[in-house]
């Protein structure tokens, strides 16, 4: 299993004619697929495997979305050099801090690791280092970033990837979703040399490490306000008790979800909290002709919905329609509302743009959009390098960001080209 396009830029890549011949498909683990470790005992053989193996370790977990309640693991893929691969069920153990010690000191090897990290850090697992695959493989300017894309496009195999959205809780496990999972570590530690290769040849492996490290040390996301506003499709209400009617369900509907461990999305859907909100019915029979009320929980549990509806229906705290933000509004009405910020926006954007293109990533990882968009809506008072340099890194960009970005910025805030004649509805 060794990479076939080693020594090659990443613009190289991109530019290579794709290939007619089929690729060797990635179907089997070179070891075979391993046995589900879940018991104590397999934990404890599996922590003194990993802790004398050589090298990073490959993880990876598999959540059970749309199925269950909350974003936990249910399964736990491991592979290091000399130690094999090892499959893990956290359900009946609940505390893997036992190979978190195994690893101590560790590089991590995980892909899109911002959506695993948290479901392990659950577990009692972090990493000391991390690698994160999908990440390396945006700041190095390859085409298509998935999984299986990037091990394509770099080792030269096919990875299939047909149980990605399974219900991982299912128990037992199937021997062809276990197969899946041990591939989705087998070459992580391969894909890492390879990523290493082309950032190192264009040299944005630093970036990369600043990258990894801002993850790793991020602190957690504060608890949401208001996370019932986030209902789909609630953006169609305008009426106040209608809002108290979406909160006031969407909160039940939590609550059953959790003690039933089942994605509240399975009971009944954001459409419907919506649908009813709308409607305010008084009885179960108005509710259940209400036009898009529907879910598996729709009928059964439609008592409880009904006085979810009643005790919105009279209760006086009413939620507000909006709630404060320090986020810059939308940039389509800046023109009309701040035209110095539009202009400072319209400039900056293609000229970002333009300096992603020479350095061969995508704008987004060269700038997060958020920063620009706070930064060019209230700028310092006085715009200079060191204001400009200093407003980054308090929103939390990172050095590498700043300094390819800092001078764009201050050169275009200072000079904005001006508004297109019909830029106030434009973004």
């Amino acid at each position: 299993m060794t990479a076939q396009t080693s020594g090659k830029s990443a613009s190289e890549l991109s530019a290579d004619e794709p290939d007619t011949a089929p690729l060797p498909v990635l179907d089997a683990p070179r070891e075979g697929v391993p046995l589900v470790i879940d018991s104590v005992s397999g934990l404890e053989r599996a922590a003194r495997a990993l802790a004398a193996g050589t090298g990073p370790a490959g993880i990876d977990a598999e959540r059970a979305s749309g199925f269950r309640y909350g974003q936990r693991a249910f399964l736990v893929q491991i592979r290091r050099e000399g130690a094999g691969t090892w499959l893990i069920d956290p359900e009946p153990l609940r505390d893997l801090s036992i190979i978190n010690e195994a690893l101590q000191g560790v590089e991590w090897i995980l892909h899109a690791s911002t959506q695993d990290l948290p479901c392990l850090s659950e577990l009692g697992m972090w990493p000391d280092k991390l690698f994160d695959t999908e990440l390396a493989a945006r700041l190095a300017g390859l085409p298509r970033v998935g999984l299986a894309a990037v091990i394509e496009n770099l080792l030269g195999f096919s990875l299939a990837k047909e149980h990605s959205a399974a219900d991982w809780s299912t128990r037992p496990l199937p021997e062809p979703w276990l197969r899946y999972a041990a591939l989705d570590v087998e070459v992580l530690a391969e894909l890492r040399v390879e990523l290493i290769k082309l950032l190192e040849a264009d040299g944005k492996l630093a970036y990369a490490e600043e990258e990894f490290e801002a993850i790793r040390t991020a602190d957690p996301a504060p608890p949401r306000t208001d996370p019932w506003r986030r209902t789909s499709g609630m953006h169609q209400l305008r009426d106040r008790r209608q809002l108290a009617a979406v909160r006031e369900l969407w909160q039940e509907r939590e609550q059953l979800a959790e003690r039933r461990d089942t994605a509240p999305g399975r009971l009944i859907p954001d459409a419907a909290i919506v649908a009813a909100a709308r409607a305010m019915p008084s009885t179960v029979p108005q509710l259940l002709s209400t036009p898009g009320f529907h879910g598996r929980a729709a009928h059964k549990e439609a008592p409880r919905w009904l006085r979810c509806i009643a005790a919105a229906r009279e209760t006086q705290d009413l939620p507000p329609l909006h709630i404060p933000t320090n986020s810059p509004p939308p940039p389509r009405v800046w023109a009309r509302n701040d035209p110095a910020a539009a202009a400072r926006l319209h400039t900056a954007k293609p000229r970002l743009a333009a300096l992603a293109e020479r350095l061969n990533m995508p704008v987004e990882n060269l700038l997060t959009p958020d920063h620009l968009r706070r930064v060019a809506w209230r700028p310092p008072a006085v715009i200079d390098l060191d204001t400009i340099t200093a407003a980054l890194r308090g929103l939390g960009a990172r050095e590498w960001q700043i300094q390819q970005t800092a001078a764009v910025l201050t050169v275009a805030f200072l000079d904005p080209d001006p508004l297109p004649e019909k830029e106030t509805e434009k973004d």
